[in-house]
């Protein structure tokens, strides 16, 4: 059975297991990272010597970094539906899972941790106006990507969306004001109509 280590308020670990939902994969997930701790212990820096969440053991696999474990569980029991089948599909998915990491993640980051996870009064808002400022600009890009596709991709769910996906469902939840983007929230609001998204991804930000 696929093990998955990770706490559930980890957006990365939202990643591998909204995957694991939409794949409909036998799994155990056992709480690790943050108050859970274990991702400091010898253990489980031999599977990680990161120390991060999450890590999957897939029958004696081990594999850590949760774009690359998406990518490898979408391939082993997803092939043709979330990961596409022709090389060149693939490499379009791939191109949008790393665009969430390198693009859209730093400014949300920015804004989820200070407006979450750090005390008010130590909150820098000069960053998260701007951060914020930026994060809008980049949902443009997306908002026009989207303005003829139903999912990042065309009309089918793949390994695309949930990065992205992911990292939108924070951004929509923060308490902030978010730029008009009608083709993102058209798109954000289909995904949000998929029992595996509301489960994994849409739990309250901590």
């Amino acid at each position: 059975m696929l093990k998955v280590w990770g706490r559930n308020n980890s957006v990365n670990v939202q990643k591998v297991m909204w995957c694991v939902a939409e794949l409909g994969l036998a799994h155990e997930r056992i709480e690790a990272g943050g108050r859970f701790g274990k991702n400091d212990e010898d253990w489980y820096r031999a599977m990680d010597p990161n120390g991060r969440v999450p890590v999957v053991d897939d029958d004696g696999f081990t594999l850590w970094e949760s774009n690359a474990i998406v990518r490898y569980l979408s391939a082993r029991y997803g092939l043709g539906s979330l990961c596409p089948k022709t090389e060149r599909s693939r490499a379009d998915a791939d191109r949008w899972m790393d665009w969430a990491t390198t693009t859209l993640l730093p400014p949300i980051g920015i804004c989820f941790w200070n407006l979450i996870r750090t005390p008010e009064t130590e909150r820098d808002m000069a960053a998260v106006e701007a951060a914020a400022r930026q994060a809008g600009e980049i949902y443009e890009v997306l908002d026009r990507h989207l303005a003829e596709r139903q999912t990042m991709l065309g009309k089918a769910l793949t390994m695309a969306d949930i990065p992205v996906g992911c990292l939108t469902y924070r951004w929509y939840g923060l308490p902030l004001a978010h730029a008009e983007r009608p083709n993102v929230r058209a798109w954000y609001e289909r995904l949000s109509e998929r029992p595996a998204f509301r489960d994994q991804v849409m739990i309250p930000l901590t």
